[in-house]
């Protein structure tokens, strides 16, 4: 099932609304008050992220009343939001501030995520840049740059298999300890491995096939890595859990292995193969 124009566009223009008014004004502007922490001291939420989503979901729901919203602060207030999904027949997933911690901290690497779901399938996602208003937009017609006057370049994964020149993103924190130190001594192997803390901008690169590899953290949240995935693997890419199982964006358990070829996915699977049994 295709996304058709109109609701696209309707997404586009709500994530872009939502980047100009809630987002732009307070990034390096924000008060102590204004940055809380969720789960943890590196898990944070800002009065951006609740009001660009706040914004975004008030758009849809006047304007796409069937779809269900689905936003990542909406599930940490109600985690339950996330049962809906299997259940509707369409469904909109968002994270109004990818990359929060760098957000927070004046770091000019953050992004916004919109991925559309019909009967529990990825048909549609967009990463985009609100610093840079371009986003990366994938759909059946493949995955496109597309910047804000309009233009539109087609995207092809890397097909880079040389380790010593791979480049990948892995983010050890999300991990346990005693499995962080079976990973870390990995990445020697490769030509650079790191981790951007923005899943927005890490799909980015790999779409555009300027990073070779992805690795997600063991709870694989839909909201990070549903445009993403699709983003991938419309540019050529293979995204697949260690286990062997497609994207599912209902999963939420299992570590998620993007990579710009078939090849490579299973050269890498194979290295980290330990992370699917100890997801």
């Amino acid at each position: 099932m295709m996304l058709d124009q109109d609701r696209r566009s309707l997404l586009l223009s709500a994530l872009r609304e939502a980047a100009r008014t809630d987002i732009l004004p307070r990034f390096r502007a924000l008060g102590a008050s204004q940055i809380q922490a969720k789960s943890g001291p590196a898990d944070l939420v800002t009065v951006a992220d609740r009001d660009a989503e706040a914004r975004i979901t008030a758009i849809l729901n006047r304007d796409w009343p069937e779809a269900l919203v689905v936003g990542e602060e909406a599930v940490s207030a109600d985690p339950s939001l996330l049962d809906r999904l299997d259940r509707a027949e369409w469904a909109v997933i968002l994270d109004p501030v990818d990359g929060t911690w760098n957000f927070a901290n004046g770091l000019s690497l953050f992004g916004m995520i919109a991925a559309v779901l019909f009967r529990g399938t990825v048909v549609w996602g967009a990463l985009y840049d609100p610093l840079n208003d371009d986003w990366v937009e994938a759909s059946d017609h493949g995955a496109e740059m597309v910047r804000g006057n309009g233009s539109r370049s087609p995207l092809a994964a890397s097909k880079m298999t040389e380790p010593e020149q791979l480049n990948g993103y892995v983010p050890l924190g999300l991990f346990p300890k005693q499995i962080q130190r079976r990973i870390a001594p990995l990445f020697p192997d490769y030509g650079r491995v790191t981790s951007l803390r923005c899943s927005c901008h890490e799909y980015r690169l790999m779409a555009q096939g300027r990073a070779d590899f992805c690795l997600s953290g063991p709870t694989p949240n839909v909201w990070d890595h549903a445009a993403g995935a699709l983003a991938v693997t419309r540019a050529g890419g293979v995204v697949r859990f260690l286990d062997g199982g497609g994207y599912d964006p209902l999963r939420r358990r299992g570590v998620l292995l993007a990579a710009g070829s078939e090849g490579l996915w299973s050269d890498l699977a194979a290295k980290f193969s330990f992370l699917a049994v100890a997801d």
